[in-house]
């Protein structure tokens, strides 16, 4: 597909929801995320869209708020993450990849609870940095710039010293045969290393994410304690999965 008609997708898009998802997008048109970054990217600055965490929006004015990041489809991760923070409780250690659904989680965290939690995400670490009770610890290293995470050995060199009661990972796509898998090379051995420093693994993702995959392994299925959608858990689409062993809230 050339550039031209991509943009007019996305576009074409844009106006019938109100908002794009780069992820739905790179499965909708069978291309990479950094493809459709790319588009994102040049469409915003010709100020046709406005290019947000995860996606885009129509064009508005813009926050001036650093904190206050805008995220695509966020009242459809509210539904998600409200399931799991039924799970987070005082004392714990915990470790968050990044991810706009992530992102969302953190800032539904009830603000009386009492924490420790490592990130290697930017928008993660500001948005936690507000938070009255978490003990934050952002992990630096070399920033993946289009993410918004830092990545690279230093980053797996803490994660492998930490000992965490529970993990929040993102998932960009997720399969029965492969498990999680990510697109990203670094980031995939990034979340290895969280996965193998944690005692539960939870992901959470919208159902779009299900029977899809991206080249990078990060988990087979038996790995996750628990996988976390909108759906409801008795849905048929998520069977093979319960099947599987892992819980699904």
């Amino acid at each position: 597909m050339l550039k031209a008609e991509r943009h007019k997708y996305i576009m074409t898009k844009l106006i019938e929801e109100q908002k794009v998802v780069t992820t739905d997008l790179a499965l909708a048109l069978d291309l990479s995320e950094d493809t459709i970054r790319r588009d994102l990217n040049e469409l915003d600055s010709k100020k046709l869209l406005e290019k947000v965490y995860g996606g885009a929006v129509q064009v508005s004015e813009k926050s001036v708020d650093i904190f206050n990041i805008d995220i695509a489809a966020e009242d459809e991760k509210k539904k998600i993450v409200t399931k799991a923070l039924s799970l987070l409780h005082d004392g714990q250690v915990i470790i968050m990849s990044g991810g706009s659904t992530n992102l969302v989680f953190a800032k539904l965290i009830p603000s009386d609870l009492k924490a420790t939690i490592y990130t290697y995400s930017l928008p993660i670490a500001m948005q936690l940095s507000q938070h009255p009770n978490i003990d934050l610890i952002f992990i630096g290293g070399k920033m993946q710039k289009n993410a918004m995470v830092t990545i690279g050995m230093d980053v797996i060199q803490v994660v492998s010293k930490i000992k965490a009661d529970i993990c929040f990972i993102g998932a960009s796509s997720i399969n029965i045969k492969q498990g999680l898998t990510e697109i990203g090379y670094e980031i995939s051995i990034v979340k290895k290393a969280m996965i193998e420093a944690s005692d539960r693994v939870v992901s959470m993702f919208s159902s779009d994410k299900l029977n899809t995959k991206m080249p990078h392994v990060v988990c087979d299925l038996n790995l996750l304690d628990t996988i976390v959608t909108e759906l409801d858990p008795n849905d048929l689409k998520l069977e093979e999965y319960r099947k599987s062993g892992v819980f699904i809230l």
